[in-house]
C-alpha cells in the first residue's frame, strides 16, 4: 500500500464504505460526509507544509509496510517538522513499522536502521489491558461470567468503535469481544471526556480532551475538544506509570486512550493507537494547526534532529 493514490483504500458499495486495510465498513451518511468535508481544509494547509519539506533538509522516514495516509497524525506531523517520505530505506534517518491492523508480523529493515515502534506488534484490546495491569497494579479487565452489574463488551479489533454496556454475569462470553469495567468519565453537561495522549517515547507533549454526549459514549465523533498542558492533566507519579506502559507495550510513537474514574480519581487506559488519526475532526482548523506544529517539534527531538532554522530574509 505504497501508493500515494490514498483514495484507493476505499471502496463504495451499496452506501458502504470498506476500508480494505481493516475491513472497517462505514455507511455514507450525511455525517460522515460532513466530516470529511469539514478535514480538507487541514488537508490543504499540510499540502503546502508537505510541498515545502521537499526543498528542506528535514529528517527521511520509511515507512513499512504500509505508507501514512492524510487521515493519520504522522502525517501531518511528519510534514510540519519539514521532514519526507524516503525513497528507499538505505537512504532513511528513521524507519517506522506502520501497519494499521491490530496485530501485525516484524517486518525486514536495514540491520543498523533507527526503527519505531518495531515492538508494538500487538494492540489488541486484551493485550493492552494485560500490559495495563502490570504497569499500574490494578486492572481494567472483568471476567464475565462471574462479574455482577454493568461492564464494557467491546471488540477486540483496533478502530471498532463498537463498545456497549451489558449486564453481568452472562453465561457465553461473546467470541472476539473483551469485557471491562465501566469507568465513570463523566464531566458537567451530560458528557464523557477521553483523554487523547500522544505520546513520542514515554514522553506526551500534550493532551487533547475529547468529550462526547453520554448517550453515545462508544462513538467516534466528538461533541467539544480541549487541548490542556500534560502537568495540568497527570501528576507527575501518573506520567511516569503511562511512559513505562507505553515501554512494555513497545509503543514508540502514538497515542493512548485515557479515562480518569470519577469515584476515585484512577487512570484506566482503554486503547493504544499505533498508527492515530487526527487531529480529530471537530477540533477548529487554528487549533489543528497548533497543535500539529508543537507536534511536529516534538517529533524532531524524538529523533534527536535539529529543528530548522527559519528562512532570512533578503535585504
Amino acid at each position: 500500500m505504497h501508493s500515494a493514490l490514498w483514495w484507493r483504500d476505499f471502496e463504495f458499495q451499496d452506501g458502504i464504505v470498506t476500508v480494505k486495510k481493516t475491513g472497517a465498513r462505514l455507511p455514507l451518511k450525511l455525517g460522515l460526509i460532513g466530516e470529511v468535508l469539514s478535514w480538507f481544509p487541514f488537508y490543504f494547509v499540510v499540502e503546502g507544509w508537505r510541498i515545502k519539506s521537499a526543498s528542506q533538509d528535514g529528517p527521511k522516514i520509511w515507512f513499512a509496510p504500509d505508507r501514512p495516509r492524510p487521515w493519520y497524525l504522522i502525517w501531518s506531523v511528519l510534514h510540519a517538522a519539514g521532514a519526507r517520505i524516503a525513497a528507499h530505506p538505505g537512504e532513511a534517518d528513521a524507519v517506522f513499522v506502520f501497519d494499521d491492523s491490530t496485530t501485525c508480523c516484524p517486518c525486514n529493515v536495514p540491520p543498523d536502521a533507527r526503527v519505531i515502534n518495531r515492538d508494538c506488534q500487538s494492540i489488541a484490546k486484551s493485550h493492552v489491558a494485560a500490559v495495563f495491569e502490570r504497569s499500574f497494579g490494578y486492572s481494567l479487565s472483568v471476567d464475565p461470567t462471574s462479574w455482577t452489574g454493568p461492564m464494557v463488551e467491546k471488540s477486540e479489533l483496533n478502530g471498532a468503535h463498537d463498545g456497549r454496556v451489558v449486564q453481568g454475569p452472562i453465561d457465553m462470553p461473546r467470541p472476539g469481544r473483551v469485557y471491562q469495567r465501566v469507568i465513570d468519565n463523566t464531566v458537567p453537561g451530560d458528557l464523557v471526556e477521553d483523554l487523547r495522549c500522544p505520546t513520542m517515547d514515554g514522553h506526551i507533549p500534550l493532551v487533547i480532551r475529547k468529550r462526547r454526549k453520554t448517550s453515545s459514549r462508544f462513538s467516534n465523533s466528538n461533541d467539544e475538544i480541549e487541548c490542556a498542558e500534560t502537568d495540568e492533566v497527570f501528576s507527575v507519579e501518573e506520567r511516569a506509570q503511562l511512559a513505562a506502559f507505553t515501554r512494555a507495550m513497545g509503543l514508540d510513537w502514538g497515542g493512548l486512550d485515557v479515562l480518569r474514574n470519577r469515584d476515585d480519581g484512577r487512570l484506566y487506559v482503554v486503547d493504544v493507537n499505533k498508527t492515530d488519526m487526527g487531529p480529530p475532526v471537530a477540533m477548529r482548523l487554528d487549533d489543528k494547526i497548533k497543535v500539529t506544529k508543537r507536534l511536529a517539534a516534538a517529533f524532531l527531538d524524538f529523533l534527536g534532529h535539529p529543528k530548522p532554522e527559519p528562512a532570512k530574509r533578503t535585504p
